[in-house]
């Protein structure tokens, strides 16, 4: 259904995610807010790599709801507040999502709207039914 595209003639990928994602027409989108690495009980983990995870699985429940799952996810923002989190959101990240690696984008951030939070993970997923 999707088609990753890696051009030969520019640099590969400098993680696992693709250049860009090419999505057939007709396919259903689905657009997530940026989620946040806090449960449904208010608790925020202390580490980058807990948020992250409560991040995806977040938006694993809103992918769900659309019948969709993470093979379909085209693109990711993602958003952190420290340059050394980055590696720990992007082990959790690709842990997570499908194949092929939707095209991603990872930003600095000087933080968000309480100061616990460290990363912030919003979504876009297509599928042709």
């Amino acid at each position: 259904m999707k088609r990753a595209l890696n051009p030969a003639d520019i640099r590969a990928p400098f993680a696992r995610y693709s250049h860009a994602v090419e999505v057939p027409a007709g396919a259903r989108l689905v657009f997530a807010s940026g989620q946040l690495g806090i449960g449904p009980d208010e608790t925020v983990p202390a580490t980058v790599e807990g948020q992250a995870e409560l991040c995806f699985a977040n938006i694993g429940v809103i992918l769900a709801e659309a019948g969709m799952d993470f093979d379909d996810v085209v693109r990711i923002d993602a958003y952190v507040t420290r340059r050394e989190d980055m590696a720990g959101y992007m082990a959790v990240r690709d842990r997570t999502v499908g194949e092929p690696p939707p095209a991603s984008t990872l930003m600095i951030v000087s933080g968000f709207t309480r100061p616990e939070f460290l990363v912030e993970v919003e979504v876009v997923a297509a599928r042709a039914d």
